[in-house]
């Protein structure tokens, strides 16, 4: 089995290599249980101030740049997420959760304004701008989907020479994060996915993942030594690939079974037999590379990475010192190992294809998880069409007790009761909540703005459960899938103390999105309504029509005419053709 690095040690090994770099980029490959791989691609670009005024651009891209300073927004952070990380499977989150978004498109900035109305202004400016440069549906986020927390974010920034700056936050749960959110992201990247580590990024594999996350990242840094100052863009990409589903060829998208003759069955079971197989577990490290995982090969390293004298490392793999591994490239590269050799870190070449080969090896050094300081999870309870309720148990599994943040932004027609809030740790006869702040909604105008700070002991479970009512929604309001139900955002939990990070990214986690489920008209009635509609007028206006334009004669008067019946009509006929002839 395999050990790796905690997360700790390598954000410091990361800040420490890219400080005198304007550009840099790395890519984490950490083997995780049941055959599944995490790679986390971390892209940082830096651009100083005196750049940017001049509208001089190389590391930073300008369309980002134009729109920030369009929308006066002095730091942001977007996430497209899609997938549940497993944490009780695979460990503590990479980056301690700070670059992890709730599922769909999680969005918080910093906007420098005077008042809320003009910082609101401003947001609907960033979100719509960002809405087509992602090609996403951010311009969705209204006022309805907009909070302002208080407690739950801080800046990560040097905001020296800012003031008056307004934090907002908004989400889409619903978002559908496709291909066509990876295309712009790339774009965003000095070399655009054409070399470095950016080239093994490839949407189908991406989004075949069983987790992945998207972030993008954009802070000022100053200097505290000559006072200048930049502003850093740091681009994020994990994702968590199933060793064997990786593997399937590009021939074969659907998965399809082998032939029983192909399969290595456990024949030691009793219950074996020729129409039935048992999975054989080899008790060995699955053999993978690089090009079967990510259906491409590394295209060397990015350019940009020579030109600023960059001699750190691109590709890491943390490893145990016993795993064997194998390098495939044609350019000049070099292995370093630190970390009492777990972690094995290689500088790619320039201008050649990069492979990593790992052959089926049995292990036997055990697998070494950092074990997250809490576990969450959130579900709706009840049942009918009026009331619910919601539950979110959390867990503290460490020796120390864990003071955290729990953010809720529910839609405005989810309004839960707030005197119906109650918190509860067997273990703890206090309340486990020190402070609450709570804006209710409004409909149609504003959601549900929940924070709560609790303390929660050690080897503990609180549990959170409030009542909520659901609105009537008008008919227009409904989405064209309403009988699935309506999403709402995921609850963020920041944890305040033990604070085991470095830096300034904080330490989150975010639960799962909630469906819930609405009063929902028959919408085939409109349908059957215009239809009646539809043949009753039909009908009223024939018969009226008829009425009027109708000539009506009594029978007495048809005879008078000569024409009454079929010999009047052919005796009209005759007339007409005897005084054609006559004429002729």
């Amino acid at each position: 089995m395999l050990s790796f690095l905690p997360v700790l040690l390598l954000n410091a090994f990361l800040a420490c290599v890219c400080a005198s770099s304007d550009y840099h980029e790395r890519l984490l490959l950490r083997p995780l249980p049941q055959s599944t791989l995490l790679a986390s691609f971390n892209f940082r670009s830096n651009e100083s101030s005196t750049a940017i005024e001049q509208q001089n651009f190389r590391y930073f891209p300008r369309s980002f740049a134009q729109i920030l300073e369009h929308a006066h927004t002095k730091e942001l952070h977007l996430r497209f997420s899609v997938g549940r990380w497993d944490a009780e499977s695979w460990g503590q989150r990479p980056w301690y959760g700070a670059r992890e978004g709730g599922t769909g498109v999680e969005l918080w900035a910093w906007i420098e304004a005077q008042n809320e109305e003009e910082a609101f202004s401003r947001w609907l400016t960033l979100v719509n701008s960002l809405s087509g440069l992602f090609c996403a549906s951010l311009n969705f986020i209204d006022a309805t989907k907009t909070v302002r927390p208080v407690m739950s974010f801080d800046p990560e920034g040097d905001h020296t020479n800012s003031s008056n700056l307004h934090l907002l936050h908004g989400n889409l749960p619903h978002e559908v994060v496709c291909t066509e959110n990876l295309t712009p992201f790339l774009k965003l990247l000095p070399c655009k996915g054409k070399a470095g580590i950016s080239s093994l990024l490839d949407g189908h594999k991406l989004f075949d993942a069983s987790f992945q996350t998207m972030a993008v990242d954009v802070r000022p840094v100053c200097d505290s030594n000559d006072g200048g100052c930049s502003l850093q863009m740091e681009q994020s990409v994990d994702m968590v690939l199933d060793i064997a589903r990786s593997k399937r060829p590009r021939d074969n998208p659907i998965p399809r079974a082998l032939p029983i003759g192909e399969i290595e069955c456990d024949t030691s079971k009793p219950y074996d037999a020729e129409d039935t197989c048992y999975p054989l577990d080899k008790k060995v490290e699955p053999a993978w590379k690089l090009t079967e995982l990510f259906g491409r090969p590394l295209k060397g390293a990015c350019p940009l990475t020579e030109e600023m004298g960059d001699e750190g490392e691109s590709l890491c793999i943390n490893t145990p010192p016993e795993r064997e591994i194998q390098v495939n490239t044609t350019g000049q590269y070099s292995e370093a190992r630190t970390a009492l050799d777990t972690l094995r870190c290689y500088k790619l070449p320039v201008g050649a294809d990069f492979d990593l080969v790992l052959p089926e090896q049995k292990m036997t050094t055990g697998l070494v998880r950092a074990q997250p300081q809490l576990f969450a999870a959130r579900s709706v309870n009840g049942h009918g069409q009026e009331r619910g309720s919601v539950q979110a148990v959390i867990r503290n599994p460490s020796k120390d007790a864990v003071e955290f943040v729990y953010l809720e932004s529910l839609p405005w027609f989810m309004k839960p009761y707030l005197h119906t809030l109650r918190a509860h740790v067997d273990s703890l006869t206090e309340n486990p909540v020190k402070e609450t702040y709570y804006r209710p909604a409004v409909d149609r105008q504003r959601g549900t703005h929940l924070e709560l700070r609790m303390i929660i002991p050690a080897a503990s479970t609180l549990i959170l459960t409030y009542d909520f009512e659901k609105a009537i929604l008008r008919y227009t309001e409904y989405p064209p899938d309403a009988n699935r139900g309506f999403d709402a955002p995921p609850a963020v939990i920041r944890i305040l103390s033990p604070y085991l990070s470095t830096d300034k990214k904080g330490i989150y986690l975010r639960t799962t999105p909630l469906l819930l489920p609405l009063p929902t008209p028959d919408f085939s009635m409109p349908y059957n309504v215009i239809i009646l509609t539809s043949t009753v007028m039909a009908l009223g206006f024939g018969n009226i029509f008829n009425l009027l334009v109708r000539r009506f004669v009594g029978m007495d008067e048809v005879s008078a005419l000569g024409a009454g019946g079929i010999k009047g009509i052919l005796a009209a006929k005759l007339g007409r053709l005897k005084a054609l002839l006559g004429k002729a």
